[in-house]
């Protein structure tokens, strides 16, 4: 069985679908294991480290992908790249199934069996394989840091002999993984910190960590939660009153870190431009969902963005990528803990058991189709919708 670990094409992404460590693992596995010529440096492991785990380097893509049977990716390649792949290759990576369906589609004409580990179902065994939770995590750490590092002040309440400096006023918007891992870095740096989310369940977690929780509609909020764990779309009524209570709470914040995202759906806009004018000279708002859209309409991709009154906006892409050495190793043991179950470890051959839970939710293309629920449904009734009736010639309005 051979792997191969491409390097990843997009211009912002430092991570690598792999670590020495994790190689040593596939080894042991029964895999051989292709590393592409420089794959690993923006995450700090370089060729001769993957070397003495027991990799190949091969000289470029190409020769990395060519005759393997599994290759593993951060992100899903670009439809151009698969000239590359032989038919039958397992491809296991965050493909962004929901919003990229065309590339699912080029996937499928490949004749790809591919595993988006984003779809991961939420349940107890397939936790250290969920990739959205540990990159999450790296990334709720770092929108503090990046926050700090842009606001004009200290975090912590300071007591000194020239005078006194109040704590900074922390603002979470959005306690999932990012949420809860900023909550934490944030209180643990001295900032005084509240934080909201449309699920009530999180009302505890927040508190436990030292936080205020800001409520809208506790009514409204008690079915706001999917099976899967995951935040429901919520009504335009709801919205309405988040942006009142919220519009009159954010006017005292310093830093603002807004992480709210749907799978499959543009990001919920939860700091309106009225919002930001309203906001104090000198506050930070970190949006983690700028790659979506972002939850504030003023954001943008890749860039911060300082208002006419003063105010922040920072929309950096790839946060988790910002750690990338972490981040590599965390993705890289997502992938690894996936596939090991995947493996007949008696025969040291793949042996996928296709009605398991967590290969039917994460499968996406298979047999030269796409068969993934979610995108097979939306696919059949494409094909069957009759589309706009043709008028006959001289009977148009």
């Amino acid at each position: 069985m051979k792997i191969a670990i491409p390097k990843e094409t997009r211009a912002d992404e430092t991570r690598v679908g792999a670590s020495p460590d994790v190689v040593k693992k596939l080894i042991d596995l029964g895999f051989q294991v292709t590393i592409e010529k420089g794959a690993g440096l923006q995450a700090s492991f370089t060729d001769a480290a993957f070397k003495d785990a027991g990799a190949a380097i091969a000289k470029d893509a190409s020769s990395a992908v060519k005759s393997a049977d599994v290759v593993l990716k951060i992100l899903g390649p670009d439809p151009k790249e698969l000239i590359h792949y032989k038919k039958d290759t397992i491809l296991i990576a965050s493909l962004g199934a929901l919003s990229n369906p065309k590339d699912m589609k080029a996937y499928a004409n490949a004749g790809l069996t591919s595993f988006a580990m984003e779809l991961m179902p939420r349940i107890t065994r397939a936790q250290s394989m969920d990739i959205l939770s540990s990159q999450s995590n790296l990334a709720g750490y770092k929108a503090v840091l990046d926050a700090t590092s842009e606001y004009g002040r200290a975090l912590p309440m300071m007591m000194t002999a020239a005078g006194t400096i109040p704590p900074a006023k922390v603002f979470i918007m959005g306690v999932g993984v990012a949420g809860l891992q900023a909550i934490a870095t944030a209180k643990r740096l001295g900032a005084v910190v509240t934080a909201t989310d449309v699920r009530p369940a999180t009302k505890e977690q927040v508190e436990s960590l030292g936080g205020k929780f800001l409520e809208v509609d506790p009514e409204m909020e008690k079915d706001a939660q999917t099976e899967g764990g995951y935040a429901k779309e919520m009504p335009p009524e709801y919205f309405e009153k988040q942006k009142k209570v919220v519009a009159e709470h954010i006017q005292k914040q310093d830093i603002v870190i807004t992480t709210a995202l749907i799978p499959g759906r543009p990001a919920p806009v939860l700091v309106t431009e009225d919002m930001v004018a309203s906001m104090k000279q000198g506050a930070v708002i970190i949006d983690l969902a700028v790659e979506a859209g972002g939850n504030c309409p003023l954001s943008k991709l890749g860039e911060i963005v300082m208002t006419k009154n003063g105010v922040k906006i920072v929309g950096h892409a790839n946060v988790p990528g910002r750690l990338a050495e972490d981040a590599s190793q965390l993705f890289a043991k997502n992938l690894l803990n996936f596939l090991t179950p995947l493996v007949d470890k008696e025969n040291k051959k793949l042996a996928i058991d296709w009605d398991d839970e967590i290969v039917l939710g994460t499968l996406v293309t298979r047999d030269g189709k796409v068969v993934h629920p979610s995108l097979a449904g939306k696919a059949a009734a494409k094909k069957k919708s009759p589309g706009k009736p043709k008028t006959p010639k001289g009977k148009g309005n």
